[in-house]
């Protein structure tokens, strides 16, 4: 019997971790920052003096979806053809559209594809939409400009046409033609030339050669933006192989920082940049913060507009989940008062298990984290009576055992082994339709099925721990403590 109390004292350390996961509120540093913005978070905390870092923390709590909170559904479309792209490159924008909202602080964002052209954004509890819209839909393009011939020339604010921009609308119009297609005029062809050659503004490098970028205050300047280079930065002037050869050639001429066409400000080199320097533009601090969480996720490699926003209210009302909650609360406390009661001693055992299946369920749900929807709860729900059928089975056939004339240690063991072949034929199988549910929940307009599919199989996964491991050693344990007692009288087993 040592090897049962061995795993009542692991039991017991795995369940105090899982209660101390599930505790409302509780936020442990090690994974404060899962839901924010790593990268940015790592650098604020490097800045002298220190800086308030709280908003790029993410947190550490149950994520509910836009059903029980309401949110911001917006459906996006590409505005090149779409033979201009593949799915892979719509893949990368949809990735980069998520990075840029998971930076907001938005947690559980559902971004995924529709069709070969369209990406659809769902945020639950978003409260500044505005905010949110202008984030994904801005392509942040970054670009430093060489404005080495218009010294004295201020562009600041006004938009203005680069190599780069050139060169990208050459190939939207190329690819538009062998489609044919005539492209729309872009704000991008409106930009000033350069009044010297009468040729776009050289682009020396773009936003892609930057490896990290954070807002910080300064007393002089305000809000800037504080970058690194990438040391496999690509740089676009043929005249130049670095940022570093170039910053240090141009010594007291200006350099623009362009976003999307439209000069934010065009500071003089004061000294050679190899590794790094900040970006000035008179930013507000939001303005500050939205660029630099653009720049850290990268530029949107198809541009977008949006196709339609709409405001989902929470589907159930906080009466209707409170509801929710305090029947499943009942339906739980029936389902071990039953247990109790028909099948007594095994009963307490599994009344056990059940609590620490309960406990690891809800300590799942914030680590991976899993987005609590009103299905994903009705597989969470159907998990636990199937962990209760489990606990059946394995009592009925002790009982069993017991009525044939067997001696108590034995009964269990045949009770265990012998139910064993059924608990784990049923959930695997069971397992296999929730994976089908899973891949046809991919699919546009079924995600709901989701996340029903992921608690139910996650439950169903637990239930082979606990419906055999934790509530063999809970009964181990209780027989050899009690075993006379139960032995003189068989109905504590409930035969």
């Amino acid at each position: 019997m040592s090897n049962h109390y061995r795993w009542l004292l692991a039991i017991i350390v795995l369940v105090a971790a899982t209660f101390y996961i599930v505790l409302p509120n509780n936020n442990p540093p090690q994974f404060l920052r899962r839901g924010g913005d790593p990268d940015a978070l790592r650098e604020c905390e490097l800045i002298v003096p220190p800086q308030d870092c709280s908003e790029y923390e993410g947190t550490f709590d149950y994520q509910l979806g836009l059903d029980l909170v309401g949110g911001l559904r917006v459906l996006m479309q590409a505005e090149l053809p779409p033979d201009a792209f593949n799915a892979d490159d719509l893949a990368e924008t949809a990735n980069n559209v998520e990075r840029r909202i998971n930076a907001l602080g938005t947690t559980e964002v559902t971004v995924q594809t529709l069709g070969n052209d369209r990406i659809l954004v769902e945020l639950p509890g978003e409260t500044n939409p505005e905010r949110a819209i202008k984030t994904i839909q801005q392509t942040a393009l970054l670009e430093f400009v060489d404005f080495s011939d218009v010294v004295g020339v201020d562009f600041s604010g006004q938009r203005i046409l680069t190599t780069q921009q050139a060169a990208i609308q050459a190939q939207r119009r190329a690819l538009a033609a062998e489609n044919g297609e005539v492209l729309e005029e872009s704000p991008l062809d409106q930009g000033a030339v350069n009044p010297v050659t009468g040729q776009p503004f050289q682009t020396i490098m773009t936003g892609d050669g930057l490896d990290a970028a954070a807002a910080i205050y300064t007393q002089g300047e305000g809000w800037v933006i504080q970058f690194d280079i990438a040391g496999d930065h690509e740089i676009l002037d043929p005249n130049y192989s670095s940022f570093g050869e170039y910053t240090a050639a141009n010594i007291g001429n200006p350099m623009a920082i362009v976003l999307d066409g439209v000069v934010l400000s065009a500071p003089t080199i004061r000294a050679r940049l190899d590794t790094g320097g900040t970006i000035s533009g008179n930013f507000t601090e939001e303005e500050a913060k939205t660029l630099a969480l653009q720049l850290r996720s990268g530029s949107l490699s198809i541009p977008l507009r949006v196709e339609s926003t709409e405001i989902v209210g929470a589907t159930l009302g906080d009466e209707s989940v409170s509801a929710s909650i305090r029947a499943g609360i009942v339906g739980v406390i029936v389902v071990l008062t039953f247990m109790l009661v028909y099948y007594r001693v095994p009963g307490i055992a599994a009344d056990l298990a059940l609590l620490v299946f309960v406990l690891l369920n809800l300590a799942l749900f914030k680590l991976v984290p899993i987005t609590l929807t009103l299905p994903a709860i009705t597989g969470f729900l159907i998990s636990i009576g199937t962990a209760v059928d489990g606990n059946i089975l394995i009592f009925e056939r002790l009982k069993e055992e017991m009525r044939a004339g067997s001696n108590l240690n034995d009964a269990l063991d045949a009770g265990f082994d012998r139910a064993w072949t059924s608990i784990r034929d049923s959930n695997i199988s069971t397992i296999i339709v929730c994976g089908i549910l899973f891949f046809f929940g991919q699919t546009p307009g079924a995600s709901i099925v989701s996340g029903f599919a992921i608690t139910l199989a996650l439950g169903l996964i637990l239930n082979l721990f606990t419906a055999v491991l934790v509530t063999r050693t809970f009964l181990y344990v209780m027989v050899d403590l009690a075993k006379n007692s139960i032995e003189k009288r068989p109905w504590l087993l409930g035969v």
